[in-house]
């Protein structure tokens, strides 16, 4: 019986359109310094905040912002989880 011949497999080129997207990924900036630094920095007021509001029986840091207070101290770590979120 005859022997079949071996196809060979042609070499992938991508098209000429895809290669400037690979150009401007790797062209992507480091964050600045200040932003794993800000983040962190608002995990901590927010928690503080939180923490200061219910061991003070609601009256600190301020009683008559009522349960805004919580607003504060959870709006503060949503920021920071938003810095995170654009750090490379």
């Amino acid at each position: 019986m005859p022997k079949s011949q071996v196809r060979k497999k042609k070499v992938y080129t991508p098209p000429s359109d895809i290669s400037p997207a690979v150009t401007a990924a790797a062209s992507k900036k480091p964050s600045p310094v200040w932003l794993p630094f800000t983040a962190v920095s608002l995990i901590v007021i927010g928690i503080a905040w939180l923490v200061v509001y219910y061991l003070s029986s609601q009256q600190w840091p301020v009683e008559s912002w009522g349960y805004w207070n919580l607003a504060i101290g959870f709006g503060c770590m949503v920021a920071s989880l938003g810095l995170l979120s654009r750090w490379r």
